[in-house]
């Protein structure tokens, strides 16, 4: 009878000496991650189409103002009321982009890979965050800069907007945390990337939809300060109330808004129920 042996067989297995960065950098590295897949870097020509696509029909009206800047020495579209007039683009790209951040984690069941360590739930949902809030305020942010840069090189009869332009940037900094948040948290809710599309896009002509229906309704019968608050239903308006209240800017509505703090209490209680809700549904997901 013959003796058995052990065999040791080199597998190539070498182990990790570098840096261990830890929860901070993996969810950096996420953030980036998603916000690159957002506009499509990274991933198949296909998925590059609809968010370049957007990004210049974004910035067509901003080119095409600076040509009448130039042509006619007067100023084009306004700089506070660019997010207003450009909403159902942004929209689209929210509807388009947002259900790509969640669904397909929640769909092949991966998220207990990235929560197995050191990444929690938090840091997952505040990367995924970071990258859809960054990704529309550099939607918003570009042609505005471009925008800005045009009626500085413009010799225009009157001053330069800067204040204007800074109240924009700002505006587009809270639309963006705020149509990020609402947007994740609807697609969330399910993992088929169609169904979050038509989540998102349902939300935003049902709120914008409902908002005209009533202000129209209630500014015939002649109750123009409840006809106010209506408007406050679709979120690009309530973000313009908020940038009215602050800077003291001209309504895009051109019938202004509710005085006082609660277009902005508003607005923040919207992103609290929305976070809230996202982060209830990853714990679920995480603990499913």
């Amino acid at each position: 009878m013959s003796e058995q042996t052990a065999i040791i067989h080199d597998i190539g297995y070498r182990h990790y000496d570098g840096p261990r960065l830890g929860r901070g950098s993996a969810a950096r590295a996420l953030a980036v991650h998603s916000l690159r897949g957002v506009f499509g870097l990274g991933r198949t020509t296909r998925a590059k189409i609809i968010p370049f696509l957007l990004v210049a029909i974004m910035l067509l009206p901003a080119v095409v103002s600076i040509a009448v800047m130039a042509l006619v020495k007067q100023q084009g579209i306004g700089y506070t009321a660019y997010a207003v007039a450009m909403q159902a683009v942004l929209a689209i790209f929210l509807a388009s982009q947002a259900p790509y951040l969640v669904a397909p984690d929640l769909r092949f069941r991966v998220l207990p890979l990235y929560l197995s360590r050191p990444v929690t739930v938090l840091d997952y949902v505040g990367a995924k965050l970071v990258a859809m809030t960054a990704a529309l305020f550099l939607l918003l942010a570009v042609p505005l800069t471009l925008l800005y840069a045009g009626e500085l090189l413009v010799d225009l009869p009157e001053p330069v907007h800067t204040r204007e332009y800074i109240a924009s940037m700002v505006a587009a900094l809270i639309a963006a945390a705020l149509l990020a948040s609402v947007g994740l948290a609807l697609a969330s809710f399910t993992p088929r990337r169609g169904l979050g599309v038509a989540s998102v896009i349902g939300f935003y002509l049902f709120t914008s939809g409902v908002s005209g229906v009533f202000f129209a309704a209630l500014l015939a019968s002649g109750h123009e300060a409840a006809a106010k608050w209506t408007l406050l239903i679709n979120p690009f308006f309530l973000v313009d109330a908020v940038q009215v209240a602050l800077f003291g800017t001209e309504p895009s509505n051109g019938e202004g808004y509710p005085s006082g703090p609660w277009p902005a209490l508003i607005l923040l209680a919207v992103i609290a129920l929305a976070l809230t809700g996202l982060i209830a549904r990853y714990r679920k997901a995480a603990s499913s």
